[in-house]
């Protein structure tokens, strides 16, 4: 392969990466006084999620402190902290969906004006130890960044399997919800000709006892 093919692999690889391998956001959050500031990502099953937190104060002479949540997409309590400026979460995630990292100001913080948190929040490969990674296995330069496009393409494939089982899902319900939208309209046409009909019976019945037919 010359060098105008190893380009393209990795221009290739750096699209996919960006666009499909889950990475490493940073969130800038300004929390109001009273109310709450959520962020949530759609992530898939069996991923490694690293975040780390800290109130930017914005005078240097009050430190605010807030609270922190984090919860699954069934509603179960991830990480749940009080009373702090600063702290980290930690997980591999047991089920697919929307996860919620939730914050808010401590009720006995709310007399200045609003909190500023920056969230540093890292999916899947993004979250990994490379420098532990080339350690551990002896391995640096090329090689390293060779694992990190394998990882990547790890990655690429295990997302694109999940998109595709969540195609497949969207796909049942739609063809569900169609059959039950057929089903509604057949029932419903024939309920308005059974009335019809009893109306027509009911009216011709009225007019023979009135004897005007």
């Amino acid at each position: 392969m010359g060098r105008k093919g190893m380009l393209r692999m990795f221009l290739l690889l750096f699209f996919f990466s960006s666009n499909l391998v889950p990475s490493a956001l940073a969130i800038w959050l300004s929390l109001p006084i009273s109310g709450t500031k959520c962020v949530s990502e759609e992530i898939q099953h069996n991923v490694v999620v690293l975040a780390d937190y800290v109130v930017i104060p914005n005078d240097h002479s009050h430190n605010p402190t807030i609270a922190v949540k984090v919860t699954s997409p069934y509603g179960n309590n991830i990480h749940h902290k009080e009373n702090t400026t600063h702290g980290n979460f930690a997980f591999t995630t047991q089920e697919a969906g929307n996860y919620l990292a939730c914050f808010w100001v401590d009720s006995h913080n709310q007399q200045g004006g609003e909190v500023n948190v920056n969230l540093d929040w890292k999916i899947g490969i993004a979250a990994k130890d490379w420098d532990s990674v080339a350690r551990k296995e002896k391995i640096e330069g090329v090689e390293l960044e060779l694992r990190k496009l394998e990882g990547a393409v790890e990655a690429i494939h295990e997302n694109l399997l999940y998109l595709k089982g969540r195609e497949a899902e969207m796909r049942t319900v739609n063809e569900k919800t169609n059959s039950r939208v057929a089903w509604f309209s057949i029932m419903s046409l024939g309920i308005c000709i059974t009335v019809s009909g009893l109306q027509l019976w009911y009216l011709k019945r009225f007019f023979q006892k009135k004897k005007l037919i």
